[in-house]
């Protein structure tokens, strides 16, 4: 990754978090990233200052949104992002990584690319990866000609290499040709010749004749063996004598002319001939014979088929067994059928009743098909459809629930069908997030540490009057307000977001809110629970409108629940905003959350 750097560039940020940074304007006696030079989708080496926290890493700079990228090298954060205020200033420098000082000592590293015009190194160079260049010499000769004559291992596409005879050397070798080999050694080339090979896979060496003598410890003959002189264990060979039949020791069987294809043998003292399925018989007594009268009793029938026009075959009450398939032009079964298998079946027509008593699964995961049942008005069904997953009433088809049975995704419907009535045609309130607006007009400074009372500021005459209470920068001033939450509120934490107007822009104020809960016939004079702040910053000039963000989840002390008042006090935090004017307040959202449709 390749990090630039740029002169003299600073911005600020209105980035709030850990996330990416939306770049704002230059500081004063600065110029932007893009003014520095930095192009769209280059990476710098930023640094970032956030009151006394800081960041320094890399990220990638865009010019079309202004934003940057985060990736933290080192940070007041144990190394991770800083989570940003709002007012954090953005600047490129050089960090130590990027910095390389020759001291004659220190290494120079970098997971980059190095781009030289040349390079001039007096020590030795360590490659861990790949080494290419376009050419190479050595003290002066081309890297080509050095090698021609020098011993090399492993060596691709030589033209020749140093062979040495190595015959003293127990070993098992591959086989190589020597270039044009007139002795064991020298200096010379490979190359491949004739039809000489080797299957590694089959262990098989090939070639067109072996010549000299061959000492095999084992041999495997697939096609003729032709030699002049045969010795078994050093006992020459010789020629067989002549049979006229039978079998002798040292010779192969000799058979009668009279055997045919598909015979069976029969020894008759030396002699062996052919016999047929029908002799065979004959020679066993076997009985009856074919073409005889009826079998009555037989064994098993292991082959053969049974011919059309046999007629019936009556088992009684035996079984008839098979592995096969039986194949029928019809089958009628006037008992049950037990099928422990797989029914494979073109189609089904059942007149009578159906009764299963296992899971119906129709189709499979990702494949399904329709279902259909019809009733008995016209027209009326009930059908899956598989293409929409959809199940559909058509016609007079009709859905009866009973009640208290109706059941939404896990949620259980409680209504009658009267209420479910009511809501036709009508669109029902549900629970949720609700809010309360509270303006500016329906506080009052506090007692102690008040704010300013309440004023009307004019913009311009026929337009809009400011009624605000104005919080000023000299102390933490503060106003109260009180809201009686609707019973449907779940009585949980609650949110806010301020509006409000500033004197000054790019600063920011600090907003804090703190609440209790009193309950019926308890005392008023109670403590307010954890303050929750919220900083937001000033986008323009006075009379222009600010919105804040929505604030973190705020707890009411006590134990807020139905027909409870519940106080809230609103300030400023001035130690905490930069801001030097007054900060004036339009008013408040409550953001808090309900668990029924209505107070009923």
């Amino acid at each position: 990754m390749a990090v630039v750097l740029g002169n003299r560039a600073k911005m600020s940020t209105s980035t709030t978090g850990t996330g990416t940074i939306t770049l704002g304007s230059a500081l004063s006696g600065y110029q932007t990233f893009a003014q520095a030079g930095i192009t769209n989708g280059q990476t710098v080496r930023y640094a970032i200052e956030d009151g006394t926290n800081f960041e320094i890493g890399s990220g990638v700079f865009t010019s079309s949104g202004t934003t940057l990228t985060r990736s933290v090298t080192e940070s007041s954060n144990s190394d991770n992002a800083i989570s940003l205020s709002g007012s954090a200033e953005v600047f490129i420098t050089a960090s130590a990584a990027d910095i390389f000082v020759n001291d004659g000592a220190t290494s120079l590293t970098t997971t980059g690319v190095g781009t030289f015009a040349s390079l001039d190194i007096s020590g030795d160079v360590d490659v861990d990866g790949t080494l290419e260049a376009d050419a190479i010499t050595v003290n002066g000769t081309a890297l080509a000609t050095v090698i021609a004559g020098t011993t090399v291992t492993n060596a691709t596409n030589s033209a020749h290499v140093l062979v040495t005879d190595n015959e003293s050397t127990n070993e098992e070798n591959l086989i190589a040709f020597v270039e044009g080999a007139t002795s064991s050694t020298g200096n010379v080339g490979l190359e491949m010749d004739g039809n000489f090979t080797y299957n590694p896979s089959t262990g098989t060496v090939s070639a067109t004749v072996f010549k000299g003598n061959i000492d095999a410890v084992d041999g495997d003959f697939d096609g003729t063996l032709e030699a002049d002189a045969i010795t078994l264990n050093g006992t020459a060979v010789t020629a067989t004598a002549t049979l006229d039949t039978g079998i002798s020791n040292n010779n192969v069987p000799k058979f009668t002319s009279g055997v045919a294809d598909n015979d069976f043998l029969r020894v008759d003292g030396t002699a062996i001939e052919g016999r047929s399925a029908s002799e065979v018989l004959s020679d066993i007594a076997a009985a009856p014979a074919a073409g005889s009268s009826n079998i009555v009793t037989t064994g098993a029938l292991n082959s053969g088929s049974i011919t059309s026009g046999f007629g019936a075959i009556d088992n009684g009450s035996s079984n008839i067994t098979t592995t096969g398939v039986g194949t029928f032009g019809s089958l009628d079964i006037s008992g049950n059928i037990d099928i422990d298998g797989t029914t494979n079946l073109d189609a089904v027509d059942i007149d009578g009743a159906v009764q299963l008593d296992a899971t119906l699964t129709v189709g499979v995961d990702d494949t399904g098909y329709d279902v259909k049942f019809f009733g008995d008005a016209a027209s009326a069904f009930m059908q899956w459809d598989a293409s929409a997953d959809d199940l559909i009433l058509g016609g007079a088809a009709g859905l009866i629930v009973p009640e208290g049975q109706f059941t939404l995704g896990s949620t259980a419907v409680t209504s009658t069908a009267a209420e479910l009535n009511q809501l036709d045609g009508k669109v029902a309130k549900t629970a949720g997030l609700e809010t309360i607006w509270v303006p500016a007009t329906a506080m009052s400074p506090t007692t102690s540490n008040g704010c300013t009372a309440l004023a009307s500021v004019e913009t311009t005459s026929g337009r809009p009057d400011m009624v605000v209470l104005a919080f000023p920068v000299a102390a933490d001033s503060f106003a109260q307000f009180s809201i009686a939450f609707p019973k449907s509120w779940n009585a949980g934490t609650v949110t806010y977001q301020v509006f409000w107007s500033g004197i000054a822009a790019t600063t920011n104020v600090n907003w804090t809110v703190d609440a209790v809960a009193i309950s019926n016939n308890t005392t008023i004079d109670v403590a307010y629970g954890t303050a929750v702040a919220v900083t937001d910053a000033a986008q323009g000039a006075v009379e222009e409108l600010n919105v804040s963000a929505v604030s973190g989840a705020l707890t009411i002390a006590g134990s807020p629940g139905d027909d409870e008042l519940c106080y809230f006090r609103f300030g400023r935090d001035v130690s905490a905003g930069d801001m030097a004017g007054d900060a004036q307040l339009h008013g408040i959202k409550i953001f808090f959350t309900t668990d029924l449709a209505n107070d009923a």
